[in-house]
């Protein structure tokens, strides 16, 4: 999978770098990388790979036990106003579920609505 931005006239997945420029080979487009174009590689990403902002809403696509408790956050759960942060482990949401309270996600776990 290639970590290269498709293509911003034809949408097309086979772009390739020739020096400091972009360059789609299906239409001839060349570009100059800016800092919306190219990938983060710290970025934090949902299950389908998409890019997560604070703020974001997201929804969970799994059945979550909750650690200590016998409650479970179950998929379908929608989270709005998500913070991203430097978690236990490698949980790097921080939210607040309606009927669970304050908690910590891992990404993988959820996708961005």
């Amino acid at each position: 999978m290639s970590d290269l931005p498709d293509c911003p006239e034809c949408n097309s997945k086979y772009t390739y770098q020739d020096g400091t420029l972009f360059v789609c080979p299906t239409c001839a487009h060349e570009w100059i990388p800016s800092a919306d174009n190219v990938p983060d590689e710290n970025a934090i990403r949902d299950s389908n790979g998409n890019i997560l902002k604070s703020g974001d809403s997201v929804t969970v696509i799994k059945d979550l036990k909750v650690k200590g408790s016998s409650v479970v956050v179950k998929v379908g759960t929608k989270v709005k106003n998500i913070r991203l942060v430097d978690g236990v482990g490698d949980h790097d949401i921080d939210c607040r579920i309606d009927g669970v309270g304050a908690m910590q996600l891992k990404s993988e776990f959820v996708k961005q609505s």
